[in-house]
């Protein structure tokens, strides 16, 4: 029973060592003495305040949201006579939070910021300390979350710019100066590395913003520009949208009579470039215009759906050529496309008679020393081939009495208009 009042009567020594520790130091800097409920020089010139800051991290960084996460070290410097104390070291005193609370501190917020907090493992994240003269070093740990209005036109080839900015909230400019203490050293950034950006430039900077309700306040900005890696969305966007778009050429080397095959094809290819649409609009924010990413998208589902329609032009050509040539008798009526290609998987052109070209007859000129004679023959000289320049019409009945032209024609446009595409589309945003 003895032994346990002399644990607690020692409990209690401890608690009272450590409070009076707490008034020695609260009467060493005459707390209870002075009204810290209004700022250093009340009444005179601004207070300057010098800042600086150390970023820890870039944690996040949010297309959806256009927002960022930021974790830096916050650093106030101002001075207050009221707190300076005698002193024959020169050393200074440090203090944590339990202090802060009990003192005037500059009032420093996140302008643009969703959320922050300050960290409290395993104590709140907060160190102040105290200079002789008056000087007071003032630094917090933070995270804060904060706005960042980005541009997306050159999605996922861009640069965004984004800023932290800095500013008191109740002091404007007649009480309370903010000014970088550094200048552009004041911003200081440890090695940063981010999955799908890296960090072109750090700088800060200093302005002035004004409300018409309380005047004028000093800004400081923490300005960094972000460059977007296009690696990950080269493999994740432009190379499988490449290989679709040339996948679906390949139905113009495959058979016209070929149905299933052709159409299965091109189905594929339209529906694969849906989704790949349709995943890369998920994670993006709904803006109202175009992005570079959508324009490599649409129009390669383009070329991938005029390879669709394509084969539909092909097939219905072949059908009017076939019905145009059992009319003339040149096939039998009891011919069955369809069955033919059963046999095989494919049509023969050769199966089938094709018209020929009627000879077109020599053209007559009003010279009369080269007007042939009656009696010479009416037929060019053997070797020799007359030609006349063919209108549209005459071109596309042609395509229309020889459908495989189409393909032929495809094999070739496609693949030059896409190349086309893709030189003006990454000279543009590269």
């Amino acid at each position: 029973m003895r032994a346990s009042w002399r644990r607690i009567d020692y409990k209690l020594k401890r608690q009272d060592s450590t409070k009076t520790l707490l008034i020695k130091s609260e009467q060493l800097l005459r707390i209870e003495e002075q009204d810290f409920a209004i700022r250093p020089g009340f009444g005179g010139s601004a207070i300057p305040v010098g800042i600086d800051v150390q970023v820890e991290s870039i944690d996040s960084i949010s297309e959806v949201n256009m927002d960022f996460t930021m974790t830096l070290y916050l650093r106030h410097y101002w001075k207050d006579e009221r707190l300076s104390f005698p002193s024959h070291t020169n050393q200074s005193r440090t203090f944590d939070s339990r202090l802060v609370k009990k003192i005037w501190v500059p009032d420093v917020f996140f302008v643009h910021s969703k959320r922050s907090f300050i960290h409290d493992t395993t104590m709140e994240n907060i160190m102040l300390r105290v200079y002789p003269d008056g000087n007071i070093l003032y630094s917090v740990r933070v995270t804060v979350t904060a706005l960042c209005s980005m541009d997306f036109s050159s999605f996922p080839l861009d640069t965004q710019n984004c800023s932290l900015e800095l500013e008191s909230y109740a002091y404007n400019e007649n009480d309370l100066m903010l000014y970088w203490k550094n200048g552009n050293d004041s911003l200081r950034t440890d090695e940063i590395v981010l999955s799908q950006f890296f960090i072109k430039h750090f700088h800060a900077s200093s302005g002035l913003a004004f409300y018409s309700s309380t005047g004028w306040y000093n800004r400081l900005f923490i300005n960094f520009i972000l460059r977007r890696h296009i690696f990950f969305f080269m493999l994740q966007t432009y190379f499988p949208t490449m290989l679709m778009v040339v996948l679906s050429w390949v139905s113009f080397w495959i058979d016209r009579r070929a149905v299933p095959a052709r159409v299965s094809l091109g189905i594929t290819t339209v529906l694969t470039m849906s989704t790949i649409i349709t995943g890369v609009s998920s994670s993006m924010p709904q803006v109202s215009y175009v992005k570079a990413v959508d324009i490599y998208l649409w129009t390669s589902f383009l070329f991938v759906f005029l390879s669709v329609i394509e084969y539909a032009a092909v097939n219905y050509c072949t059908t009017l050529e076939e019905m145009r040539k059992m009319r003339r008798g040149k096939i039998p009526s009891t011919f069955n496309a369809s069955q033919a290609m059963a046999f095989d998987g494919c049509f023969h052109d050769n199966d089938i008679e094709l018209t020929t070209f009627p000879r077109m007859a020599p053209t007559l000129t009003s010279d009369p020393l080269t007007a042939p004679s009656p009696n010479s023959d009416p037929r060019p000289p053997e070797g020799t081939r007359l030609r006349r320049q063919r209108s549209v019409r005459e071109n596309v009945e042609l395509l229309v009495n020889n459908s495989y032209m189409i393909d032929s024609y495809s094999r070739l446009a496609f693949p030059l208009s896409y190349l086309l595409f893709n030189t003006v589309y990454w000279s543009l945003y590269c």
